[in-house]
């Protein structure tokens, strides 16, 4: 063999093994290349002070005559049992539970739907995700594709459904928000002289015509990306998920960053959920002498699963890891409820101070824990119970007396007219508003005065409806339908769909009448994820499972 064919032999195995290596290490080689890109995209300046608006030195109005301060609290992804009230939980909450005996429980509360962006939507409108356009929950740029790679792997019994067409001619990200003709909660109170505060999470549009700053928010530090602290802080415990597609995808594209309206982007001071929780009490420190609403959304407890080492070590008791880091994430959570009740007393805001607390959804099953909804089926992405239904506590000294329960069923929708007419201002009279103020179930009229009415869930062929106890689901991908007398059946253990067709028929009319009042989405669906129904996604699935495609 001559010398230049030994070369050319040589280099063709040296490409030969290049390419395999990197064929072998495709994925985290993009993961890689997503993670520089993500970080060149958007610089991240170190932590500034942020200075809240400052109101008056003193108050013109006596606190118990003016309007009264609204406190919002969301979590984010918080299972039903994670909190200690209902008897459950992975560690004690004792600050959510005393909201819950020193004001109301409302014991079947209902997400807008089972994921994060349209049921804040909701909350701040008052109106169905379907009737503002707002369906689906917005994907960031690139996620399909990478989710796509790493789920469909071969080893699932069901697919990720990608729309790649879907995908190319969707909005960018950033314009994927809420129209500005929509009236928030925000703007409904200001004509009753409201100072409004964002604090966390938003996720109805970044560019400068969807932001806070845009929808009514005088002043918002906005959640600009997903980490609870860098990665390789001494201060910090990862638990990642290696069976998630999706907490490889931000565990490669979050940054820890945060915004002032609008503003550069810069590091958060400490832990995040810390951080949002120091800018709370400063907050409500600045606004003391005028009406405020708060809208306080937490990024706690989504993924990706980061506690604060100080949390993490004050459970030596819980020996799974991921579950240790878990319960830290919802000891923060918890402590951050206590500091800003803390907070309202010390200033004298206590009794004049409705604080409200829910999550925008049920718990995942990607995150593998078990029982985050136990005893109810289903998770996050799902309109099974574990997808939707939310804690929901109300506290308001003097008007809400200590411990009561109400078992009427409620929704997110609701918080809206509830809170504009607690604060004495009007409901806009130009559009339909679907909730109902349930302010007078707790403070004097009896729950079974409260409207029978339907509470419907919609994304995209995958629906739901529920009404005097009874709950159907049915779905295109499987073509399925759910029936369920929640009355008699509450965790959802018997379908009654096939020796009900009477009532499937009459709660699908009720739908199709529903929908042809609702519109068109504003952005498309792009993928379409399978979940099991009955295990998490850590648990290998099989094809007689039960499932259901979530479009988003």
């Amino acid at each position: 063999m001559k010398k230049w064919q030994i070369w050319s032999l040589a280099a063709v195995m040296v490409l030969v093994t290049v390419a395999g290596t990197a064929y072998a290490f495709r994925k985290d080689l993009i993961l890689y290349a997503v993670a520089t890109r993500a970080r060149d995209a958007t610089p991240v300046a170190p932590n500034r002070e942020v200075v809240w608006e400052k109101g008056p030195e003193t108050a013109s109005t006596p606190e118990g005559q003016r309007p009264p301060n609204i406190v919002v609290i969301l979590a984010d992804d918080l299972g039903f049992n994670d909190i200690s009230y209902y008897g459950g939980g992975i560690v004690e909450t004792p600050n959510i539970d005393a909201l819950a005996r020193d004001g109301a429980n409302f014991s079947t509360a209902y997400s807008g739907t089972a994921a994060c962006a349209p049921s804040r939507a909701m909350i701040m409108t008052g109106r169905y995700g379907t009737r503002t356009g707002f369906e689906f929950t917005p994907t960031p740029p690139g996620m399909t594709r990478i989710v796509d790679l790493f789920y469909n792997d071969g080893t699932r019994p069901h697919e990720l459904l990608v729309d790649q067409e879907a995908a190319d001619n969707a909005p960018p990200f950033r314009e994927q928000g809420l129209p500005g003709e929509e009236i928030t909660l925000a703007e409904a109170l200001k004509p009753k002289g409201y100072h409004t505060m964002h604090i966390g999470k938003w996720h109805l549009g970044n560019s400068p015509e969807f932001i806070p700053n845009a929808q009514g928010f005088d002043e918002s530090v906005m959640l600009e990306s997903g980490l609870f602290l860098p990665e390789d802080s001494p201060e910090v415990v990862n638990a990642k998920l290696p069976f998630d597609p999706i907490d490889q995808f931000l565990w490669a594209r979050m940054q820890y960053a945060t915004s002032y309206n609008g503003g550069e982007w810069f590091e958060p001071k400490g832990y995040l959920t810390d951080y949002y929780t120091d800018e709370a009490v400063k907050a409500i420190e600045a606004n003391k002498n005028r009406p405020f609403f708060l809208y306080l959304a937490h990024w706690a407890v989504h993924t990706p699963l980061q506690a604060s080492k100080a949390d993490y070590d004050a459970l030596s008791h819980i020996e799974n890891e991921r579950e240790r880091v878990y319960a830290a994430m919802i000891r923060a959570l918890d402590r951050s409820v206590g500091r800003v009740m803390e907070a309202l007393k010390e200033n004298g805001l206590d009794d004049n101070t409705i604080v409200i607390f829910s999550s925008d959804n049920g718990g995942p099953g990607y995150i593998g824990i078990p029982d985050v909804n136990k005893p109810y089926r289903g998770w996050k992405l799902t309109y099974f119970e574990g997808g939707i239904r939310v804690p929901l506590f109300v506290r308001w000294p003097g008007k809400i007396e200590p411990g009561t329960e109400r078992k009427m069923p409620v929704a997110h929708l609701d918080l809206f007219p509830t809170i504009v007419a607690a604060a004495g201002a009007p409901l806009p009279g130009d559009r339909v508003i679907d909730g109902i103020d349930i302010l007078p179930y707790v403070t004097g009229t009896d729950e079974a005065a409260a409207p029978a009415r339907p509470i419907f869930w919609r994304d995209g062929h995958y629906q739901a409806v529920r009404v005097d106890g009874w709950k159907l689901q049915f779905a295109e991908r499987p073509n399925k339908t759910w029936l369920y007398n929640l009355n008699e059946d509450p965790t959802e253990q018997v379908n009654l769909a096939e020796e009900n067709p009477e009532k499937v028929a009459e709660l699908k009319a009720l739908v199709e009448a529903h929908n042809a009042t609702q519109r068109e989405p504003l952005f498309p669906a792009v993928a379409e994820m399978p979940v099991t129904i009955d295990k998490t996604l850590e648990e290998e699935a099989t094809p007689e499972d039960e499932y259901v495609y979530w479009p988003g």
